[in-house]
């Protein structure tokens, strides 16, 4: 899918097309986006932009050389983005090509940062007069969606918590699996607030930038600081959780042992008495006693409640 966005009165718009997009069309384009893009349309643009895009496969290369670097089609910068589906996490990577007049994105699917984008586009929300100005808010939205995963993931943690630590009878198995899958969403976020500052620092070194966007890159800095130290947090709670959890479930565990142990000491003395006088031997003066039968089943109840009490006494039931 190809999209064009231009600039009307400092603010971006899309620009609708139909059909074939023209050289006319682009040379009043600020923002060229591409989601999943055909063959035609990629052959399309790069006659037209005389750019070759990046395949599938060499975006996903993870080497910083691969990822950022400066040719004559402009400044190349691959970024993570974090993407959602089915209640997880997921990382998808997107191709920036930053040139003087323009902007170019390709990726493989719809993101929540690029529809919101898009959504702010159509109300008129988004101020830029350069691509430049159009990258920098490309990454706030960025980093905003990061904050709002981490929000989300804060309160999830915090139902992890009611369920390990105050409310009864809880399944600790399924406490796990919801400690596991936040731990692996809070290391996606972390990822990707790791790999946007490294495109900000990249951004920042080699492209021309006034005093305004210098400060709007700064503040984008600062809030991945902060983000990044609530990341830390995030880490360190779910790991006391988890350690938690393993540690209530080895006190079933034990809990569950003892009974058996407590079981088997308590059968102990009954069992003896009963295989003692299972015996069969010819000499057993129990054997002709009248109240041999009634004395062994007496003497069974009685090694068994003995223990029992005993244990009581000393608080192990």
């Amino acid at each position: 899918m190809l999209r064009l966005f231009e600039i009307e009165r400092g603010r971006i718009a899309e620009q609708p097309y139909q059909g074939t997009v023209t050289e006319q069309q682009l040379s009043e384009t600020i923002w060229v986006d591409l989601q999943d893009p055909q063959e035609s349309e990629r052959d399309l643009l790069e006659q037209l932009l005389r750019t070759e895009l990046p395949e599938a496969e060499d975006v996903d290369e993870i080497e910083a050389s691969a990822r950022y670097f400066i040719d004559a089609a402009g400044v190349h910068i691959h970024s993570l983005f974090l993407t959602q589906s089915e209640g997880r996490h997921d990382t998808n990577t997107v191709a920036f090509i930053l040139q003087p007049g323009r902007l170019i994105t390709v990726r493989d699917s719809e993101l929540a940062d690029f529809r919101l984008l898009r959504m702010r586009a159509r109300r008129g929300q988004v101020e830029a007069r350069s691509a430049q100005e159009l990258t920098v808010q490309v990454f706030e939205q960025k980093v905003e969606n990061l904050a709002d995963a981490l929000e989300d993931i804060h309160v999830k943690l915090g139902e992890a918590s009611y369920l390990v630590l105050e409310e009864e009878d809880s399944d600790l198995e399924d406490a796990i699996d919801m400690l596991a899958k936040l731990e692996d969403s809070n290391g996606k976020v972390q990822l990707c607030l790791m790999d946007t500052r490294r495109s900000i620092t990249f951004l920042q070194r080699h492209i021309h930038i006034d005093s305004e966007l210098q400060e709007s890159f700064r503040d984008i800095t600062r809030d991945i600081d902060t983000l990044m130290a609530h990341t830390g947090f995030l880490f360190n709670k779910i790991n006391f959780l988890m350690d938690s959890t393993q540690g209530f479930i080895n006190i079933q565990q034990t809990n569950i042992i003892k009974m058996f142990s407590i079981a088997a000491v308590v059968f102990l003395p009954p069992t003896t008495v009963a295989s003692i006088y299972g015996m069969n031997f010819d000499h057993m003066p129990e054997l002709d006693w009248l109240l041999g039968y009634p004395f062994s089943l007496a003497l069974i109840v009685l090694s068994g409640i003995a223990p029992y009490l005993y244990f009581k006494k000393k608080g192990w039931l």
